[in-house]
């Protein structure tokens, strides 16, 4: 298991719980800039890499800023790997090995993928890890771990 995992799930299982027990769950989603973009600098599409893989995450015309800290405008990366369908986008993303959160506001990581291909995609998520109004993702891309 990822080492961010277990905290990022019991922190989006304790948050959801409050939300809904309160009725607020129409005010997770957070306005965010029209022209924010987020995107994966390296490694770059199509392209063969050995593991462990170190990724680096690129943002535009938004902050990137800790889970639990909420700003205006701002937010940070979740990663997703291999997934076939998004998560829902009104609901605190999920963690797991296919969603990894980084709510320290890291933009870089070396993780570990065994060989064979693989999707990555950035979704930036607001203070809730929830996805913001007009959702922050970044282009898909594949590489092939050798």
């Amino acid at each position: 298991m990822h080492p961010y995992l277990l905290p990022v799930f019991l922190l989006t299982v304790t948050m959801s719980s409050s939300l809904f027990a309160s009725g607020a769950e129409s005010t997770m989603v957070s306005p965010v800039s029209a022209d924010a973009v987020v995107w994966i600098k390296s490694p770059q599409d199509g392209q063969r890499v050995s593991s462990p893989v170190t990724l680096s995450f690129g943002n535009s015309n938004v902050a990137i800023s800790p889970a639990g800290t909420e700003r205006a405008n701002s937010g940070h990366h979740h990663l997703l790997i291999n997934l076939q369908e998004l998560p829902a986008m009104d609901m605190p993303l999920p963690a797991s090995a296919q969603v990894i959160h980084f709510g320290k506001g890291q933009t870089e990581t070396t993780l570990e993928l065994e060989p064979g291909v693989h999707s990555l995609q950035l979704l930036l998520g607001n203070h809730l890890h929830v996805p913001h109004a007009r959702p922050v993702m970044s282009e898909k891309i594949t590489i092939t771990v050798e």
